[in-house]
């Protein structure tokens, strides 16, 4: 949350990738506004504040630079990609920083959309915070394409591969077609993505590959991503803030050891982290002379690294610092799990546990089905829980998974085709403006309704979260329901 009568700046880092010459440029920049600190973002993105009677200089700076730049703004969401874990966090295959580098260089507009680029094999960058969500195959240079429609939580899965130099174009595209037909694909409670495709298709000769098998996304585990790390013969540098500001002064000593050193680029995380990569391992002294001197600490606990929170929320971020003391204090073990915390409905972030805020100070507990990060069906586990306790019901649902752990091994999750049948035939009913459910098995304790109620049998039931009446409530089946991000 910026400070008032301040103006907030943000500068896309594209697939969260910058030179060292470039950063540092930028820092100057900043550093001439005033501004002391900057922040990253969820989307690998950076801020930072300056007062008014800076922004005329900073705007002749920019334009100078040839920086693109948002002045209290997010109209152009960055593009993140997964480049960040290139060598470190994944395994070996087709995807590589050439291939990055050269669908970034292909961009000749600024995407409207939320747009990624995922490594299949890594799990340290989300899979599906985008609208277009592009995931590597197992064929060379071809991609998975899932489109999650705009302010909705509709995902489609695009029914063929999307060559790697068509992604730009083909993005454009759908996001030329999609601003031209709000009515009927943006902030819609009901979509026909087949029709998306049917308007997409006709008149673009892009290069394509039919799908063979569908996605299957990794069991999720956060590798820990701070401090000096092996990297082959080498070294990566992973620095975390606890309080997300980074000190331009530090930051520009960073820039240039880096040029000094020949360590051509600095990577943003979506964890909100710096990652150096190609350090020699005769220049980590130099490293560590550099952490002394700035004191900056680089072996927090897992447990504090699995978050995310909403960009620039200090109220998120403070209860993320409650809940990671008494984390510590319950010497709970978070492996294989990762949190949330949003306070606005469409904020994008999302994890395998997420806390909301959905009246001040009453919060709602939710968690993935199968508890992977990167899945985006949801189930309500607790609702109207006091700030003072929602540690205790973390604590005891962090358990249940273990137990969970305990009798059945995960397998990867397989993304299933938009026309397969589902598995299972349930039925749950879901509130059309806040997407909390009424899952008749397990009734609504909170609203005194028993475990097996038939919705059918309810004569005056209020959405437990947003108020609204029972009219409001649709069918959906119970293994397709989703909850708003």
């Amino acid at each position: 949350m910026k400070d008032k009568g301040r103006q907030l700046i943000k500068i896309n880092l594209p697939g969260g990738v910058a030179s060292a010459g470039d950063f540092y440029e930028i820092l100057i920049i900043a550093q001439n506004a005033g501004a002391k600190h900057i922040r990253f973002g969820n989307r690998q993105q950076l801020y930072f504040e300056t007062d008014t009677e800076h922004l005329e200089d900073l705007e002749f700076d920019m334009l100078g630079a040839g920086i693109d730049y948002e002045i209290d703004a997010d109209i152009n969401p960055n593009i993140t990609s997964s480049y960040i874990a290139d060598g470190i966090f994944n395994q070996e295959n087709w995807l590589k920083e050439g291939v990055y580098k050269d669908i970034f260089d292909l961009f000749d507009h600024q995407p409207l959309l939320k747009i990624n680029l995922v490594d299949s094999n890594q799990t340290f960058v989300p899979f599906f915070t985008g609208n277009l969500n592009f995931i590597s195959s197992p064929v060379s240079n071809y991609w998975y394409l899932y489109v999650r429609f705009p302010k909705t939580n509709i995902l489609y899965c695009w029914p063929v591969l999307v060559y790697s130099d068509d992604i730009p174009a083909i993005s454009k595209v759908i996001q030329e077609v999609i601003f031209a037909n709000k009515q009927l694909f943006y902030n819609q409670a009901e979509v026909n993505p087949d029709l998306l495709h049917q308007l997409v298709t006709p008149g673009n000769q892009f290069v394509i590959q039919q799908i063979e098998q569908p996605l299957q996304i990794p069991e999720f585990q956060l590798p820990y991503y701070e401090g000096f790390n092996k990297q082959g013969n080498k070294y990566w540098l992973g620095v975390y803030r606890r309080n997300e500001l980074f000190d331009i002064e530090f930051l520009k000593e960073i820039c240039n050891l880096c040029m000094q050193t020949r360590v051509g680029q600095l990577y943003i995380s979506p964890w909100k982290s710096l990652l150096i990569k190609n350090i020699e391992a005769k220049h980590r002294p130099l490293w560590g002379n550099l952490l002394n001197k700035y004191r900056v600490n680089i072996r927090h606990a897992s447990n504090e690294l699995n978050w995310q929170v909403e960009d620039l929320c200090n109220q998120c971020l403070d209860l993320k610092q409650q809940l990671v003391r008494e984390f510590e204090e319950a010497d709970l073990r978070t492996y294989r799990l990762s949190f949330a915390i949003k306070r606005t409905p469409q904020s994008g972030i999302y994890a395998s546990i997420v806390i909301r805020e959905r009246k001040p100070d009453k919060f709602e507990i939710v968690h993935t089905r199968d508890f992977n990060h990167n899945t985006r069906e949801f189930v309500v586990y607790k609702q109207g829980v006091a700030k003072a306790d929602l540690s205790g019901h973390l604590i005891a649902l962090c358990d249940a998974f273990y137990e969970l752990q305990s009798t059945v091994r995960q397998a990867p999750v397989t993304i299933i085709k938009e026309d397969t049948e589902p598995v299972s035939q349930k039925h749950v009913y879901q509130c059309i403006n806040c997407f909390t459910i009424y899952d008749e098995t397990y009734g609504d304790e909170q609203g005194g309704i028993l475990p097996g109620t038939p919705f059918a049998a309810l004569n005056s039931y209020e959405c437990p979260t947003c108020g609204t009446g029972k009219d409001d409530f649709k069918e959906v089946a119970g293994d397709k329901y989703l909850v708003k991000s």
